[in-house]
């Protein structure tokens, strides 16, 4: 589903795990500029075992490869495409998102982490549309969808759209979520029985994917 949301021509960053999946289901007829914050622009598929560059990784130190009029570049040219509003949209993953788009994502309080990452200066990106890749549930079963966040914070009032294996909710500024769309055999009834917060409902909610 997070695949739908690229449009031709655009520039994109996809965060680590869920989001970076979604390249894989671009639109062949269009073209999109994948960036990556370690300093890509132009990132093509995964690579097969026999394309691997071990120079060549995302930030998630993951393989990668470069389509033809691609660049490499350094950390500072990265963040200054980021924080001067050069991309069009970032896709994330979320451990927590609140009813008014604040986003959670990057620690669990007593967790040993690697570092914060690069998360915090595409939510500030004004320009940039902000689309939230998880899962409805944490593996307890419990929402991540929530009135207040209760991990630290990576961003407020950012997130722009939040998109689950049940359903996709649109942040509407100063008013909440609207439920847009939901996932094949999902029910509005057990979308808020799963949401931690009250949500509208779009007048042309439909099963879509």
């Amino acid at each position: 589903r997070a695949a739908r949301e690229f449009k031709d021509g655009m520039y994109v960053n996809l965060g680590i795990g869920m989001p970076v999946l979604a390249s894989n289901y671009i639109d062949p007829s269009i073209t999109v500029h994948l960036q990556s914050e370690n300093g890509i622009l132009g990132m093509g598929p995964f690579p097969r075992p026999e394309e691997v560059d071990a120079d060549l990784v995302n930030a998630g130190k993951e393989s990668v490869t470069v389509l033809p009029g691609g660049s490499c570049f350094s950390s500072d040219v990265s963040f200054g495409m980021i924080r001067g509003n050069r991309l069009d949209m970032t896709i994330l993953g979320g451990m927590q998102v609140s009813q008014f788009g604040d986003l959670s994502n990057w620690v669990v309080p007593g967790k040993i982490i690697k570092g914060m990452g690069g998360a915090m200066d595409l939510v500030a990106a004004t320009n940039s549309r902000v689309v939230v890749t998880m899962t409805h549930n944490d593996k307890n079963g419990g929402p991540k969808i929530l009135k207040e966040n209760t991990l630290p914070l990576t961003g407020v009032k950012c997130v722009d759209r939040i998109i689950t294996d049940k359903c996709v909710f649109d942040v509407i500024p100063g008013k909440g979520l609207l439920l847009r769309e939901l996932s094949h055999g999902k029910t509005v009834e057990e979308i808020r029985a799963s949401t931690g917060c009250e949500f509208d409902i779009a007048s042309d909610v439909a099963e879509t994917y």
